[in-house]
């Protein structure tokens, strides 16, 4: 039940939907997952590997690219990813008994999912599954061979996992400065990023809800790249569409310039993402172009926040959980403008399909 107060329209930012204390607890305790972690990434190397497949369906699938992209200028490892719904249908030759799956859920019971790991572990690989819901059908013991329950901070748990593989594999001598300036920053600069955000994502929410209330039919489109892109992806999908129900289009900051720039006019409502990995580059030649072409657009750039006790080196490691402390402060107010509880469903879930 939402009472009447939950929807009262406030004069201003009011850190609507936040909760510093929790907020910090979460990212702190998964943080102090790392010895975990590292205990079963020591297992895994120990026994050997041809492969390490980061597989997701939606949400999970978008996190999964992200932690690949972080990889994959970086690490010489076989580390691949792969949509749980693909790899069903069609399957991938590079994925052996011999392989493992790292993969993560909130449910814990997501048809693909459950298929996915059923599959696999039939080819006798191994599993390892970050699931938020203890109890669920994918924390089942023959469903996993190394099991983190934990909830929510799903990227930040890949990105742990990520981390210590590539120390293995001797590509991250900076790995004990790296963590303990994480340990000891990293909760404080998020909820930094949302205290300092929220002013503006009331009137960035408050402006967007008006244009889609007078446009209805208008996508919304998002752009990004490197490990913004799975967020782009995951935000349009996820939150503006599964959640929101307003209409979107991600695409990646590169393929921009293939198709997408010719339907920009004046006021076409765009939001572009900046962060700061190698890809940088890349959504900056977008932010360049899209004042030439239209007037309705918003760039989000992390590198505009602090981050104190971040270095200058590691930001770009952290820069999509930085855009997700922002886009936390638009989706309350969102949430507020749309009159529209952000946990309802039309479809999703609601019968077979």
């Amino acid at each position: 039940m939402y009472s009447a107060e939950k929807w009262k329209e406030t004069e201003g930012a009011c850190l609507r939907n936040f909760n510093e204390e929790e907020t910090r607890a979460s990212i702190n305790g998964a943080l102090a997952l790392r010895g975990q972690i590292e205990e079963i990434i020591d297992d895994i190397w120990e026994n050997g590997f041809d492969s390490i497949f980061f597989i997701g369906i939606g949400g999970t699938w978008a996190s999964a690219l992200q932690v690949e992209v972080y990889m994959r200028g970086k690490s010489q490892l076989p580390v691949y990813v792969d949509n749980a719904a693909e790899f069903l249908t069609t399957g991938n030759k590079k994925f052996t008994k011999d392989s493992v799956l790292i993969y993560s859920s909130v449910s814990g019971n997501t048809k693909e999912m459950v298929e996915l790991v059923d599959r696999v572990k039939a080819m006798g690989a191994r599993v390892f599954a970050f699931i938020d819901t203890p109890g669920s059908v994918l924390t089942e013991e023959n469903r996993q061979d190394y099991l983190v329950t934990y909830k929510m901070n799903e990227q930040l748990k890949f990105y742990m996992v990520a981390n210590y593989l590539m120390y293995k594999n001797g590509e991250f001598p900076e790995y004990e400065r790296y963590n303990q300036e994480m340990e000891s920053s990293l909760a404080e600069a998020l909820i930094s990023v949302e205290k300092e955000a929220d002013a503006w994502a009331y009137e960035h929410a408050k402006n967007r809800v008006a244009f889609f209330k007078q446009h209805p039919d208008y996508p919304h489109y998002f752009i990004g790249c490197g490990n913004q892109y799975g967020a782009t992806y995951s935000y349009g999908m996820c939150y503006w569409e599964e959640q929101m129900w307003v209409r979107t289009k991600s695409i990646s900051a590169p393929e921009f310039f293939h198709g997408m720039q010719e339907i920009i006019v004046a006021d076409t409502p765009v939001t572009l993402f900046i962060g700061e990995d190698e890809q940088r580059p890349l959504a900056e030649r977008v932010a360049r172009f899209l004042p030439k072409v239209c007037a309705n657009y918003v760039i989000i750039d992390t590198k505009e926040f602090e981050l104190k006790g971040i270095s200058e080196e590691f930001r770009g490691s952290i820069s999509h959980l930085v855009m997700r402390a922002v886009n936390a402060r638009v989706d309350a107010y969102m949430e507020l403008f749309l009159r529209h509880p952000l946990s309802i469903r039309r479809y999703y879930r609601q019968f077979d399909y």
